[in-house]
């Protein structure tokens, strides 16, 4: 089943998995969720401190894990291509550790696009083990970890 705009708005979870109605994009719905995030990054986190904003993410990763369950269960596929709140997230953890110009945000992006499409064990890994809201949202945030590895010796090498 595709998700539909009248999907989107029958319940506020299915709202939030679909990312505000990215995941209804035809074309690459977890680049679209992606690139969303990215641009909603500065409204979001600017007004807040580091510490509220990690603890806004632990929040928005619990509500994301009963989303995309039951928006999983709507579309009788457990982690639709649709549901893209876990590469929001997971773009949004990766945003608050990377170097702030725009061209630091664009490798972290696509090195967390990489790293979310090729699955590179652990990620594969967590993908394959865990199951239901929580898998969905659980191995984005693994590939958000490659991203943050590879982001802190990228820096390292090439400074800020």
């Amino acid at each position: 089943m595709r998700p539909t705009p009248r999907l989107l708005m029958s319940h506020p979870a299915h709202f939030v998995s679909l990312g505000f109605g990215a995941g209804l994009s035809p074309w690459a719905p977890g680049t679209a969720g992606t690139l969303l995030a990215w641009a909603l990054y500065p409204l979001i986190r600017t007004p807040l401190s580091e510490f509220v904003f990690i603890a806004l993410l632990a929040s928005l990763f619990i509500a994301g894990v009963l989303a995309a369950e039951r928006t999983g269960r709507a579309l009788g596929v457990p982690d639709h291509g649709g549901i893209v709140w876990d590469e929001m997230v997971a773009t949004w953890l990766v945003l608050v550790f990377t170097p702030t110009t725009l061209m630091w945000q664009a490798v972290a992006v696509a090195l967390f696009r990489f790293f979310d499409i090729v699955k590179p064990p652990p990620v594969r890994w967590a993908d394959r083990s865990f199951k239901g809201g929580f898998g969905v949202m659980f191995d984005d945030i693994v590939a958000a970890g490659y991203t943050l590895l590879v982001l802190a010796i990228l820096v390292n090498v090439f400074g800020v």
